[in-house]
C-alpha cells in the first residue's frame, strides 16, 4: 500500500508525471530503434553474429547496447562512442590548455565542451562504423546480403550507423534536460536490463534442465545476488560527514566560533566517482585486444585472446588496476576541495583544529585520498566478482555478468540517482520520499 500511496503521489506532480512519461517514451523509441535491422542485411541470416556475442567482449558490448550489437541494428553501435569520446576529452583536459580554460568558463564552456564532444563522437562512429561492416563480412554469410557486399552498401551502412549513434546520444541528452535522470546512463541500463530475462532463462535451463546444480543452486545464486545488490548500494551511498562550525567575523577581524549553536557537515563519499572509472576502465580494455590482434604473430594472437576474454584471469587483473586507478583520476577532477575550502572560508566555515583556506583544502584532499582507495578496491573487487562467478560456480557467463561488473553497478548506480531525483521532488512538493510512507506532509510555515 505504500508504494501505491507514493506511485500516487508521483502522478500528482505534474511537471514529475510528464518527465517521467517523456523518459519512458524516450527509452521506447530506443528500444525500437534496437530492433531495426541495417537496410540491405537479411535478419533471418543473423544467426552466426549472434553466437560470436555470446561471450567474451563482444558479449558485453552486445549487452550494453542491448542485443543491437547481435541485431546488426541501426543502434549497434549504442552509445559507446559517445563514451569514448567524453573520456578522451575528459582526459585531454588535464594537458591541453584550451580545454583548461573552457572548464573554468561555467555554463559556456561546459556547452563548448559538450559540442566538441559531439563532434568527437561522430568521428570515432565513422571509424568504428567499417569496422562492423567489416566484421559483418566475415562472420555472416554471402546470402545475408541481399544487396551484396558494394561500395554502396557500406557508406550507407556507416551513414545510417553514425546516424543511429548521434541519434541515441541526442535521446540521451534529452531526457537529461526535459525528463528524468541522466540520459545517457539510462539508455545503457534499459539495454542492461533487456538482456537480463534471457539470461536467467540460459541459466535456469543449465542448471535444473541438465541438471547442473538444480533449484538448489538457483537459489544459492539468486541470494549470492541480492547480497552483492546491498554491497554495490552500500558503496554508492556510503559517506564520511566531516564536521564543520561556523563563525562570524568581529570588527577586530577575529572570528566568534559556535555563535549559530549548531555543527553541519562536509558529506564525503567513499566512491565519489560512481560508475564512472568502471565504465571508462571497460572502454579502454577494448583497445589492447582490437590493437594487438592486427597482428599475425603467434605472441601477439595469444595476448589479444587473453585481453578478450573477460573472464580470464589477466584480463580482470588490468581491468582492476584501470578501475583504482580511474577511480582516484575521476575523484581528483569531480570533488573541488579547493573550491569547498574557499567557500567554506567565505562564509566563516572552519574545521576544528584546521585552519581555513589552504590548510583546509589539503586537509580535505587527504580525507579524500584516505577514503577513495577502499572505496576504489571495493569498486573493482564488484567488478571482477563476475569471473569468479564463472570459474567457482560454473554460471553460464551471460547471467554471470549481472554478478557484479559494469552491468550490476550501472544498474545500481543509475536507479538510486533516479530514485535521489524523484525524490527530491515530492520532497519539494511536500510529499515523503520514495523511502518514506508517501503520506503528505505538512509544509512549513
Amino acid at each position: 500500500m505504500k508504494a501505491i500511496e507514493t506511485i500516487k503521489n508521483i502522478w500528482k506532480i505534474e511537471e514529475l508525471k510528464n518527465r517521467i512519461l517523456l523518459t519512458l517514451g524516450l527509452l521506447l523509441v530506443y528500444r525500437f530503434g534496437a530492433q531495426i535491422v541495417l537496410p540491405g542485411i537479411d535478419a533471418s541470416q543473423l544467426a552466426n553474429l549472434s553466437a560470436q556475442t555470446d561471450g567474451g567482449l563482444l558479449g558485453l558490448l552486445n549487452a550494453f547496447t542491448g542485443g543491437a550489437f547481435s541485431n546488426a541494428s541501426v543502434f549497434a553501435l549504442g552509445i559507446m562512442p559517445y563514451i569514448s569520446a567524453s573520456i578522451v576529452v575528459q582526459l585531454m583536459g588535464i594537458a591541453v590548455p584550451y580545454l583548461q580554460k573552457l572548464q573554468k568558463e561555467g555554463e559556456s564552456g561546459r556547452r563548448k565542451i559538450n559540442q566538441i564532444t559531439r563532434w568527437l563522437t561522430i568521428a570515432i562512429t565513422l571509424i568504428q562504423g567499417p569496422g562492423y561492416i567489416t566484421n559483418l563480412f566475415n562472420i555472416l554469410p554471402p546470402e545475408a546480403f541481399v544487396m551484396g557486399s558494394n561500395v554502396t552498401f557500406i557508406v550507407s551502412s556507416v551513414i545510417i550507423l553514425t546516424t543511429g549513434c548521434v541519434f541515441a546520444m541526442w535521446l540521451g541528452e534529452k531526457i537529461t534536460d526535459k525528463g528524468i535522470g541522466n540520459g545517457i546512463s539510462l539508455l545503457i541500463m534499459v539495454g542492461i536490463i533487456a538482456r537480463l530475462p534471457q539470461s536467467f532463462i540460459q541459466e535456469w535451463i543449465s542448471r535444473v534442465s541438465e541438471s547442473n546444480g538444480g533449484l538448489i543452486m538457483i537459489l544459492i545464486e539468486l541470494v549470492i545476488w541480492f547480497v552483492i545488490i546491498l554491497l554495490s548500494v552500500l558503496l554508492v551511498m556510503a559517506v564520511r560527514q566531516i564536521p564543520v562550525q561556523y563563525a562570524r567575523r568581529t570588527a577586530s577581524g577575529s572570528y566568534e566560533r559556535n555563535v549559530f549553536g549548531s555543527r553541519q557537515y562536509i558529506p564525503l563519499k567513499l566512491n565519489a566517482s560512481g560508475v564512472m572509472p568502471i565504465i571508462f576502465a571497460q572502454a579502454i580494455m577494448f583497445i589492447p585486444g582490437a590493437v594487438i590482434g592486427l597482428s599475425e604473430s603467434t605472441t601477439a594472437q595469444s595476448i589479444a585472446a587473453e585481453f578478450t576474454n573477460i573472464f580470464g584471469f589477466w584480463y580482470n587483473l588490468v581491468f582492476a588496476l584501470l578501475i583504482i586507478i580511474f577511480t582516484y583520476f575521476y575523484t581528483a577532477i569531480t570533488v573541488p576541495t579547493n573550491k569547498m575550502a574557499d567557500d567554506l572560508k567565505r562564509s566563516g566555515g572552519f574545521i576544528a583544529g584546521i585552519r581555513p583556506g589552504t590548510e583546509t583544502s589539503e586537509y580535505l584532499d587527504r580525507i579524500m585520498s584516505q577514503i577513495t582507495l577502499p572505496g576504489s578496491i571495493f569498486l573493482a573487487l564488484i567488478a571482477v566478482f563476475p569471473a569468479v562467478a564463472v570459474s567457482v560456480l560454473g554460471m553460464q557467463q551471460g547471467w554471470a555478468l549481472f554478478y557484479g561488473g559494469t552491468s550490476l553497478l550501472i544498474l545500481v548506480g543509475v536507479a538510486i540517482d533516479t530514485m535521489q531525483q524523484v525524490n527530491s521532488y515530492l520532497l519539494n512538493r511536500h510529499y515523503d520520499g520514495l523511502m518514506k510512507s508517501g503520506k503528505n506532509r505538512k509544509a512549513v510555515a
